[in-house]
Order: structure tokens, then C-alpha cells, then sequence
């Protein structure tokens, strides 16, 4: 990606860092916005309802006008719908965790998810949620705000994924010789291959038999044009505002395949599933421009056991 400019005319680069508001950052308030926008719709799959909080306190335009005039057309309520496809997933792979006895919990890039605070989590559950200082600050500030208390042991951990991030995991007391739950929802895209084979060498090297991986994100391979286009064809269809991925993101093409690299290296992985198809197993029938949108972003959500 050398070269390339986010929407903020700022160059992307291997050690580049951001907040809520910037780069790669945006993407998490991006995702929190299409949760709000799913809690209001009539039959939504999961809640999210500190979504909106940090909608109101990023004070961002684009969202907070979305929230205010979210649409009822098929393609103002896609991504909404898509994303609370994707919250769910995410959602029961953690309630199945606990269930198997898992009682540590880790959530790589972990923006403004909530499942701290939303999900029930057994008694004696540590949750660590690793990601950028100031994206977890604002977090963090925002829900103290509104009183929201954790409904487990939640611990910062506040690293860049580029850099080692296991010493301050460590440091903040995970035990590796106990069965961890860790997600990595939406983070791959973002990643160089090089990046990504160190996540995944990193995660497996910390992780004790049992331990369980969920692993998902809507686009895997973003092509610009191609939902530009999409969004002609269907009113009110609109990802991001003005942000344009393909500038944030790395060449799909050159990285290894998930579910392969983890069958590699000791995990055994259950079927990939895409966007449509989780959403046929939760009784949902997808609409169509769900299904042109995956033809061009190519979802995958994978779980697997060490």
C-alpha cells in the first residue's frame, strides 16, 4: 500500500497509529454505527444499545445523521443487517465457550465492542480486550460516562497488534495455561499477510489445548469500483461516508488463507461459514443485495480448537 492516502490525507505506513476518528480506528465507530442502526430495526438478531453512545460522543456527521435518519430501503438497512449478522456470530461464540468451561477471554482489536458489558458471562470470567491506548481511553471514558459497569473481570491491554503484544497480555495477568476464547473480528483486512502469520503464530503459541478461536470479517477483499456501482443500483446503500477502504487496507491476495494457516499449525476448524449463510441459520432469508454485497466482499467467519 505504499503510497496510498486514507480520507484524512494521511499516508498509511507499518508503524502508523490512529484514535476513534482516524484511519483505521474509524472502521470500529463505523461498525458501532451499523449496530445502533440494527438495535432499531424491527427483529434484530442481538442489541448493542452502548452502540449509540459512542455515536453521540464521537459527534461524527456522517453517523450521528444516519442514526437520526436511518432509512427503511433495502440498501439504507444492508450493512446494518449485515453487521448484526456479524455481532451475533461473535455473540454465540462466546456464550459457547463459556458453556465448554472457557473462562478466559480475549478480544484482539477489540474498538468499541461491549460484549464485556452486554453478554452474561459465567463468575470468574477475565475478558482482555487489546488494542490501540486511545481507541480503549475512549472506550472506556464513554461508558464510565453512562455508568456502565463490566459484567466480568474486563482488562485493558493496550498495544499495537504490528508489535508484541502477548508481553502486555501477560503483564495484565493472562494465564496461558488456561483455555482462552479469543476473537478477531474484522482486523484481517487491515493487516499485511506478514502481519496476520504473526497473529495467528502469536495466538496459537499462547493458547492452551481447548482453547477455542473465532475469526470473522464482512470484506476480506474489498474492490471500491465494484460497490460503488452497487450502490447506484440501491438507494441509501452506503458503507462509509466518504472513506474509502481500499486505502486502509492490504492486497487480499497475497496473505493465507485462515482457515488453512490455523489447519497447519494444530487447530482443528470447523466449515467456514459467509455473511448469507449465517444468516439462513438464524431463520433470516438474505436479501439480494446481501448477496450481490458478498459476492464482491467475500465474508468468512471461521471457528476453530486448539
Amino acid at each position: 500500500m505504499s503510497g496510498s492516502q486514507d480520507k484524512w490525507g494521511v499516508d498509511r505506513s507499518e508503524d502508523d497509529t490512529w484514535d476513534i476518528v482516524s484511519s483505521v480506528g474509524y472502521t470500529a465507530l463505523l461498525v458501532a454505527g451499523w449496530r445502533a442502526l440494527h438495535a432499531t430495526s424491527e427483529h434484530p438478531l442481538v442489541r448493542d444499545d452502548y452502540a449509540r453512545l459512542f455515536i453521540a460522543a464521537s459527534a461524527d456527521p456522517f453517523l450521528n445523521g444516519a442514526l437520526a435518519d436511518p432509512g427503511s430501503s433495502e440498501g439504507a438497512t444492508a450493512f446494518p443487517r449485515l453487521y448484526g449478522v456479524q455481532t451475533r456470530f461473535f455473540d454465540d461464540f462466546f456464550s459457547s465457550a463459556s458453556e465448554r468451561g472457557i473462562r478466559q477471554a480475549v478480544i484482539i482489536a477489540a474498538g468499541l465492542d461491549s460484549r464485556a458489558y452486554r453478554l452474561q458471562w459465567p463468575t470468574g470470567t477475565t475478558v482482555f480486550e487489546v488494542d490501540q491506548p486511545k481507541v480503549l481511553e475512549f472506550k472506556v471514558r464513554v461508558l464510565a460516562e453512562h455508568a456502565a459497569e463490566p459484567a466480568a473481570d474486563r482488562r485493558d491491554v493496550a498495544a499495537d497488534l504490528r508489535d508484541d503484544w502477548s508481553i502486555p497480555l501477560r503483564d495484565a495477568g493472562f494465564d496461558t495455561g488456561q483455555p482462552t476464547a479469543w476473537s478477531v473480528e474484522g482486523i484481517l483486512p487491515y493487516l499485511t499477510g506478514d502481519a496476520q502469520d504473526t497473529l495467528f503464530s502469536r495466538i496459537t503459541e499462547l493458547s492452551a489445548p481447548g482453547s477455542r478461536l473465532g475469526i470473522g470479517a464482512l470484506g476480506s477483499c474489498l474492490d471500491q469500483d465494484r460497490l460503488a456501482a452497487l450502490e447506484g443500483g440501491y438507494p441509501g446503500l452506503n458503507l462509509s461516508g466518504d472513506v474509502n477502504f481500499s486505502t486502509l487496507t492490504y492486497d487480499d491476495s497475497t496473505k493465507t488463507k485462515p482457515a488453512q494457516w490455523l489447519a497447519d499449525h494444530g487447530w482443528s476448524v470447523d466449515p467456514v461459514r459467509s455473511n448469507p449463510e449465517l444468516q439462513r441459520d438464524y431463520g433470516r432469508t438474505p436479501a439480494p443485495v446481501d448477496l450481490q454485497l458478498d459476492e464482491i466482499m467475500h465474508s468468512e467467519y471461521i471457528t476453530a480448537t486448539r
